[in-house]
């Protein structure tokens, strides 16, 4: 549990740093920005999917983002449930596949690579 949606990144940044104590081979970000009076909603969503974004790049992490960005608490509601959207266990499911794809090429002898037809 963090402050806001742009503490998420960082906190993740800082357990995955944590060899010795870091159960975790991957991470769902959850959280909710609701839209409120200002442009900080903008920033906030911007940089909190950024900071995910460039963890996952730069560091390698497997990181599905579950932060929903919403206009309001209904569409909070939709989005969360898992009987509905379930943006939860989609992200879930991302940070899953990202495991699965990296196992995938760890395992490939040859190395990654791309053939052109």
């Amino acid at each position: 549990s963090v402050p806001g949606a742009l503490e998420i990144p960082s906190a993740i940044a800082t357990i995955s740093q944590q060899k010795s104590i870091n159960p975790y081979i991957g991470y769902v970000a959850l959280g909710c920005v609701i839209r409120g009076e200002t442009s900080h909603y903008d920033i906030v969503c911007k940089e909190s999917a950024r900071g995910l974004m460039n963890l996952g790049i730069n560091k390698g992490l497997a990181i599905g983002n579950g932060i929903l960005t919403v206009e309001n608490f209904k569409q909070a509601e939709e989005r969360a449930n898992p009987d509905k959207q379930n943006k939860g266990g989609g992200a879930a499911a991302a940070a899953l596949h990202l495991l699965s794809l990296s196992h995938k090429w760890a395992d490939n002898k040859k190395g990654i690579g791309f053939k052109a037809d």
